[in-house]
C-alpha cells in the first residue's frame, strides 16, 4: 500500500449530505500486474473498484461487499471483492479485444451486488439489468432503486490510478433544502484528471470550499487476496476423489490458479492421497473380551 491508496470520508454539517473520495495507487497496480487488460475493460475494472470501495466503507457489519457485472458481449464478467477492512481484489473474463463505452462492452447484461457478512449470517444479494451507459450512472441508478438512498458517483482510472467521489442524500435530510443540488452542482465540475491527482483533502477544499464540511481520518486501502491453500483443498475434496485421479492420470498433477491474484496450487498424487486420507473414519473397535 502506498501513501495514495486510501479512503477520505466527510459530511456536509447539519446538511443531510455525506460523501467519500477514494484514491487507489499500489491496490490498482497490483490487479493490472497480475493480467494484461485490454485499455476500455482496464478503464471499467478500475472504475468498478473505486465504487466498491466507497461504498463497503459505508456498511454497517465484518465482512465483504462483491460487485459484478455480468454481460453477453465481449466482455462476460467483471468481479470486485472489497471488504469492510477495504481490502480488494479484481478480475475480469473478456474475448478478443473489447472497444467501446459500457453497454458495447457487455451487452445485455446485469449487475449483482452481494453482502456477506464474515459472522455467518445470510447473505443479501441484489440483481437489476444494467441501466446506464458509465459504471457511475449504472450505480447511481441502483442505488436509487434498490436503496432507496440518492447517491451520485463520479470514477476515473488509467494505467497507475484509480479513484472515485461519492455523494450521499441522507434520509433524514437537513436545514438546508438546496444542500443536495448544490453539492451535486459543485461537484460535477471534478475532471477525471483532477479526479486521479487531487489528494482527498485538497479536492473536498476545492470543490466544496464554501460549504460548511466536517473531513474525517482517512481508511487505508490495500490490496489482498482471500484465496489459500485449504480454500483450494475444500473445492477439490468437492470433487471427489474419482475426479481428481483422472485428472492426475491424464495431466500428473491438479492446478489450480487464483483468477484474482494468479497465485498457482498444485497437488500431485501423494498430495491427493492425502486430501481424502483425513476423510477416510476408522470404524470403532467393537470386538468384545
Amino acid at each position: 500500500m502506498s501513501a495514495s491508496d486510501n479512503l477520505q470520508p466527510f459530511v456536509f454539517e447539519h446538511g443531510g449530505v455525506r460523501g467519500a473520495i477514494v484514491s487507489l495507487g499500489a491496490t490498482w497496480r497490483a490487479v493490472l500486474e497480475r493480467r494484461h487488460y485490454p485499455e476500455p475493460l482496464r478503464g471499467v475494472l478500475g472504475e468498478l473498484m473505486a465504487a466498491a470501495a466507497l461504498l463497503a466503507s459505508n456498511l454497517k457489519f465484518d465482512g465483504s461487499l462483491i460487485m459484478q457485472m455480468q454481460g453477453g458481449g465481449p466482455v462476460t464478467l467483471l468481479v470486485v471483492d472489497c471488504t469492510t477492512e477495504l481490502t480488494m481484489r479484481a478480475m475480469a473474463h473478456w474475448d478478443g479485444e473489447p472497444a467501446g463505452p459500457l453497454t458495447r462492452l457487455l451487452g445485455n447484461g446485469r449487475f449483482v451486488i452481494t453482502l456477506d457478512p464474515a459472522t455467518g449470517t445470510q447473505k443479501y444479494q441484489s440483481l437489476v439489468t444494467l441501466d446506464g451507459d458509465s459504471v457511475a450512472e449504472v450505480l447511481g441508478h441502483y442505488m436509487s432503486r434498490s436503496e432507496q438512498l440518492d447517491s451520485r458517483f463520479w470514477l476515473a482510472a488509467d494505467g497507475a490510478q484509480a479513484s472515485g467521489l461519492l455523494l450521499q442524500k441522507m434520509p433524514h435530510g437537513g436545514p438546508d433544502p438546496d444542500l443536495w443540488n448544490r453539492s451535486v452542482m459543485l461537484a460535477s465540475t471534478v475532471t477525471p484528471r483532477e479526479l486521479l491527482a487531487a489528494p482527498g483533502t485538497a479536492l473536498v477544499r476545492r470543490l466544496f470550499h464554501e460549504e460548511d464540511v466536517r473531513v474525517f481520518n482517512p481508511r487505508p486501502v490495500a490490496f489482498r487476496c482471500s484465496c489459500s491453500r485449504e480454500r483450494v483443498i475444500a473445492m477439490l475434496r468437492m470433487l471427489g476423489p474419482a475426479e481428481i485421479s483422472h485428472v492426475i492420470e491424464g495431466h500428473g498433477e491438479v492446478e489450480v490458479n487464483c483468477e484474482f491474484c494468479n497465485r498457482r496450487y498444485a497437488f500431485d498424487r501423494v498430495d491427493a492421497e492425502q486430501l481424502f486420507a483425513a476423510e477416510v473414519v476408522t470404524p470403532p473397535d467393537t470386538t468384545q473380551h
